[in-house]
């Protein structure tokens, strides 16, 4: 039977589209394998094994594996050193920007590169962030009762304040100075050298009479000191501004006590500081699908209820979490004005306060 020449044409085009459909449907499944699949990804820790940034590494691990897409297999490559320089300027120097290599960096990294210390071959700004499972923190600063220094007003006009820390640039002990510089005490001394235990038992026994601490720090250590009033508490960092403390968000902020945009500035440049617990980033130059790949798996990972159990049971700590667009906010955000970067370098070292 003759096939009209239209239905035939008809016929094989149809024939045609068919064997052409079948001859790229292998290639067409290929290229839809997740590009992660039957890979590994490194995550360069910058802390040795056992320490507080391995254990909270540890507990991000099953969550990644479980949210990148083709559930590759996550390693760890430690990467302990001149106090996080080594593994951040690996991150920006050394790693290939394929994807495939993390860092889990120190939280003094953009410190470092602002305040201009050595050692720093990379940029802060240049690293894509993937966030932080630690993203807040405050400060306290409190005298001893003895002292009668119930208000603001009274710490100002008292002269010659014992303030205690561990060391020339500790957190608490830049904290310490921050506090004094802008509340407006009055001849402070500050005196470092302890361990944080000893600044306690030192404080009870009337060899110093202030200290800024971390307020956790106080509720385990020494809740007494609240509850039964051992110690009057004057004012709070916190960072980032606006997070209020359960139990001492009724202090005054230390904001309030700037007097200038240079002294606003420069407690926003130690908030910064503080606030950017301890990024996940990726070299500069790695692939934007990528990039979006592993943000997502990072959002979906700290928003997952389970890895905030393992959080907690590993670091016996509550995760507090910065997303991967807050934390690239906060580093551009971050003052750069070299007068306060200056005021900054001075509170940190063991000199008098900067004029006000």
């Amino acid at each position: 039977m003759r096939v009209a020449p239209r239905l035939y044409r008809f016929l094989l085009a149809l024939v045609t589209t068919a064997v052409g459909m079948l001859a790229i449907t292998p290639f067409s499944a290929f290229a839809q394998t997740p590009f992660y699949q039957g890979k590994a990804v490194k995550v360069v820790v910058a802390g040795t094994p056992g320490g507080t940034a391995d254990f909270r590494v540890r507990a991000l691990v099953p969550f990644l594996r479980k949210y990148i897409p083709g559930n590759p297999t996550v390693l760890l490559e430690f990467m302990d050193g001149s106090g996080g320089r080594k593994a951040a300027n690996y991150m920006y120097g050394n790693a290939r920007p394929d994807g495939l290599t993390l860092g889990a960096l120190s939280g003094g990294l953009v410190a470092l590169q602002i305040m201009g210390e050595s050692g720093v071959m990379y940029d802060v700004d240049k690293f894509i962030y993937l966030g932080s499972s630690e993203g807040s923190s405050h400060q306290i600063i409190y005298t001893r009762r003895e002292l009668g220094l119930d208000s603001i007003d009274k710490l100002r006009a008292a002269s010659g304040i014992r303030v205690g820390s561990q060391s020339v640039g500790h957190v608490a002990y830049v904290s310490g100075r921050l506090f004094a510089q802008l509340i407006g005490m009055k001849d402070a001394k500050f005196i470092a050298g302890y361990t944080a235990p000893e600044v306690d038992a030192a404080l009870l026994r009337g060899e110093l009479d202030a200290r800024s601490n971390n307020p956790t720090s106080v509720l385990r250590r020494n809740p007494e000191w609240l509850e039964k009033g051992v110690m009057n508490f004057h004012s709070i960092l916190e960072a980032p501004k606006g997070l209020k403390h359960p139990r001492f968000g009724h202090l005054p902020e230390i904001e309030s006590f700037a007097k200038s945009e240079k002294e606003i500035k420069l407690v926003k440049l130690w908030r910064s500081f503080r606030v950017i617990g301890s990024p996940y980033v990726l070299p500069p130059g790695t692939p934007q699908a990528r990039v979006k790949t592993l943000k997502e798996a990072v959002v979906k990972a700290f928003h997952d209820r389970e890895f905030h159990s393992e959080y907690e049971k590993l670091t016996g700590e509550s995760a507090d979490l910065i997303m991967p667009d807050a934390m690239a906010k906060i580093i551009q955000e971050t003052p750069r004005e070299i007068e306060v970067i200056d005021t900054l370098k001075k509170l940190s070292g063991a000199g008098p306060l900067p004029p006000r």
